[in-house]
């Protein structure tokens, strides 16, 4: 059957688009920065090279696939900024944002290892796609099912009482609107000992807030008998924006969670779902992420200076925001002093396990790496590409990236094939997670896996299990071959003609 005028034109529509992204990440972007800069040329910096080509040319793909790869995005953004252009500028000029510094050797090596994991992450990614017709006994079940309205009315309820409760011992509503500063010294003034507890108790005021206020907008309405349900939504609705607002606002919170919050509650939603709409958003957010994230910052400390636009070398070179790759750098460093720490991969998943009833439990590796290098301040980040690689080297490296890869890209695929369902676990959470990832790549896991179990275990909570027609088929015909009117009678009469 030859093609008809629609069936050719998108193909090259999407192969222009893909040129011209590729050439802005891959080419244009990376010259503007090291036009720049007096480049000095080495191993490292021609390793780091084939990195920004690798996550450029990712990220364009992801940009103009066909299908909403919310996963993929928020992997490749991550990796394209934070690994491929900020070290393109590091590596040119010899210059970092932080003191600590490594030998051209110790470079090198970093290069190699966040290499290896993109090609771990690339190739688990690959498999996975391949594998995307097969059905899934643990995913498919998992992110079919849909929002229970006693449930998430019962979550409302508890965000709202966890805030009349917490609140106060915050510090109050006004401890909400002040800068992290100011913030983090009152509570260090106010509970030397008791930082954890308070950070615990913060992270139950958010992520309850957040869930509840997102799932009262999606929870499915009926047609009939859903009176009361609808009486609720309106009084609870003003409620949750407003203590969101207070709790989750990007004065007081992180920005990388705070723009988790908002940009989670746009991509649930239906319109946003598309392939078409999510490229338009996808590629605002890395505009803003390039553009404006150096300078959102504002609220961060007491003394507010003028905003002073700087190109964007300057930023990744002096703004610590962009430490992820001299983090890595010192945790090779560190390695290669004292070796691989194989039990400090029990730390994360045994988070919740106190030191008092675990002496030997591992430290938080943003704490290691920042007494290594002999920082006064500790609280800084851990990419999960060192954190593995402290673990056991390059092959804990690839055996981790591997696997995050082909589980995120199967849960793209799902979500795709349940784009058009309302109210059910993929259209919520894995937005939430999408996003969060620029959170759990960054690192610590120790400092982040708290907050993760309750950004996981929430949804799945207010969820209840779908029933056997909440998935379409595995092999349902794609939209550009579409079945044949007998088949499609066939599949309707089996489902029962039901929309969900």
């Amino acid at each position: 059957m030859m093609p008809g005028k629609r069936g050719t034109a998108r193909p090259v529509r999407g192969i222009a688009a893909l040129g011209c992204w590729a050439l802005l990440l891959v080419v244009l972007l990376p010259v503007l920065i090291l036009q720049s800069l007096d480049a000095r040329f080495g191993a490292a910096l021609a390793v780091q090279c084939v990195v920004v080509v690798h996550t450029g040319a990712a990220l364009a793909r992801v940009l103009t696939d066909v299908r909403a790869r919310v996963i993929g995005f928020g992997f490749w953004l991550f990796a394209y900024v934070w690994l491929g252009l900020a070290p393109l500028a590091m590596l040119a000029t010899d210059a970092y944002p932080r003191g600590f510094m490594v030998d051209a050797q110790s470079a090198f090596v970093t290069t190699l290892v966040v290499e290896s994991g993109l090609l771990a992450y690339s190739a688990g990614s690959a498999v996975a796609s391949w594998r995307s017709s097969r059905s899934s006994t643990v995913l498919e079940p998992l992110l079919a099912r849909r929002l229970s309205p006693a449930r998430v009315l019962l979550l409302c309820g508890l965000a709202l009482l966890l805030a009349v409760v917490l609140i106060p011992g915050q510090g109050g509503l006004s401890a909400f609107f002040l800068s992290r500063q100011a913030a983090n010294e009152a509570a260090a003034a106010a509970e030397p000992a008791g930082t954890a507890d308070r950070a615990m108790a913060a992270w139950a005021l958010s992520v309850p807030a957040f869930w509840a206020l997102v799932a009262l907008v999606h929870v499915p309405r009926f047609t009939a008998g859903d009176r009361t349900l609808r009486g609720l939504r309106w009084l609870l609705l003003p409620l949750l924006i407003a203590l969101n607002a207070t709790v989750n606002n990007p004065i007081s919170q992180p920005r990388f969670w705070a723009g988790t919050v908002l940009l989670a509650l746009v991509f649930s939603a239906s319109w946003l779902r598309g392939p078409r709409a999510f490229r338009l958003g996808a590629a605002a957010v890395a505009a803003v992420v390039l553009v404006v994230f150096p300078y959102s910052d504002y609220f961060r400390y007491d003394k507010r200076e003028p905003v002073k636009v700087v190109s964007l070398a300057e930023q990744f070179t002096s703004n610590g925001d962009y430490d992820a790759f001299q983090q890595i750098e010192t945790g090779v460093d560190y390695v290669r002093t004292h070796g691989f720490t194989p039990t400090a991969a029990l730390g994360p998943p045994l988070f919740f396990v106190p030191r008092a009833a675990w002496p030997g439990k591992p430290d938080d590796a943003g704490i290691l790496l920042a007494r290594h290098a002999g920082y006064t301040f500790q609280n800084l980040s851990a990419p999960l590409w060192i954190e593995t690689y402290m673990w056991a080297g390059f092959p804990s490296v690839i055996a981790v990236f591997g696997l995050i890869g082909a589980v995120g890209r199967r849960i793209d695929d799902l979500r795709h094939r349940l784009r058009r369902r309302r109210g059910t676990l993929a259209a919520l959470l894995v937005p939430a997670f999408g996003f969060y990832q620029l959170v759990l790549l960054r690192g610590s896991l120790m400092a982040i896996v708290g907050p993760l179990a309750l950004l996981v275990c929430i949804p799945i909570l207010i969820t209840r299990k779908a029933g056997r027609r909440a998935l379409p088929p595995s092999a349902a015909p794609s939209a550009s071959a579409p079945a044949p009117r007998a088949q499609r009678d066939a599949l309707s009469l089996s489902t029962g003609g039901a929309r969900t």
